[in-house]
């Protein structure tokens, strides 16, 4: 059962990816979308440069498209068949955990490109499901945040510790509410460590994003 998955560099398409693998799916290829310029991606903010790297250490390919808000689903939808017609992909894997109308999307995305999607966290309890990674070896940092939060949080490893702290604040253990975004350093998919640094911190209106650079 060759799949897709669709990575956001973060955490919880990681996990997917490996659930999905204990689950008898092949994880094949990654498809992450990057803003209208190419250089960073459209959700979480991670320079196009670091994605390959975690591509590059997990041993699989990674298809980078551009695309605006506007187009985003036209572009998806072609690169899942694109995608689907190169490597004889059957499946895509998703990351998202209970927000119903993500997981139509995905079905109606994939229904359409000819793939069925498969989301192996759905429905899962979000603070067991994020300390429940932090056990399985995913190291992941939070490399952007809304302002309720703010820019202190950039940077910042997940750990217990500091799930605990954000639920103080009010923000969801996993972020599932698009509170935080996260960018994974490593994990049992990876055969090595990405190293990276946290050049600067930028707020673009209610939210706050690092910039990121790679350490060869």
């Amino acid at each position: 059962m060759k799949a897709l998955v669709s990575w956001s560099g973060g955490k919880d398409s990681c996990f997917a990816a490996m659930q999905a693998k204990a689950q008898g799916y092949a994880p094949t290829v990654l498809l992450n979308v990057l803003n209208e310029a190419g250089k960073i991606s459209r959700s979480h903010g991670i320079p196009s440069t670091i994605l390959q790297a975690q591509a590059n250490a997990a041993g699989l390919p990674i298809e980078l498209i551009s695309s605006s808000w506007q187009e985003y689903e036209q572009h998806f939808t072609g690169a899942l068949a694109r995608l689907k017609a190169e490597h004889e992909l059957s499946h895509a894997i998703f990351g998202d955990i209970d927000l119903q109308p993500h997981r139509d999307w995905e079905e109606k995305v994939c229904a359409n490109a000819g793939l069925t999607a498969v989301l192996p966290l759905w429905l899962q309890d979000r603070k067991a499901l994020v300390l429940q990674m932090l056990d399985a070896g995913i190291d992941t940092m939070i490399v952007s945040c809304n302002t309720t939060m703010g820019e202190r949080f950039l940077g910042q490893r997940l750990t217990p510790a500091l799930i605990n702290e954000l639920e103080a604040l009010g923000i969801d253990a996993c972020g599932e509410n698009g509170e935080f975004h996260t960018l994974v350093l490593n994990c049992p998919l990876f055969s090595h460590p990405i190293d990276v640094q946290v050049r600067n911190k930028i707020q673009h209106e209610q939210y706050w994003f690092t910039e990121l650079a790679l350490n060869e």
